[in-house]
């Protein structure tokens, strides 16, 4: 399982400008069920995504489509963690 935290580097004028497609393909991430929640930080200087992939390899693979990164508009952390306490319903995702 991978925390993806998205710095934005441009101003959110920027941002809006490829917020669309930023949304279509986290759409084409859900649709895959690898893509499990995701959102906007809180003062909106980026964006939070839990995602489930085999290796970081996937993880840099996906990130390389979203049109913040072909667009320079963000920044990627990404955080790999074993979950190992989780409601029962999140447990199809492990």
């Amino acid at each position: 399982m991978f925390l993806i935290l998205l710095t934005y580097t441009r101003g959110l004028g920027a941002i809006e400008e490829h917020l669309i497609n930023h949304r279509v393909f986290l759409d084409k991430y859900y649709s895959l069920n690898k893509f499990i929640c995701s959102g906007a930080r809180v003062p909106r200087t980026g964006g939070v995504i839990l995602c489930n992939a085999e290796n970081k390899k996937e993880v840099e693979d996906i990130i390389s489509e979203d049109p913040f990164h072909l667009h320079k508009a963000a920044t990627y952390e990404i955080i790999e963690f074993i979950p190992s306490k989780f409601t029962p319903g999140f447990g199809k995702f492990v």
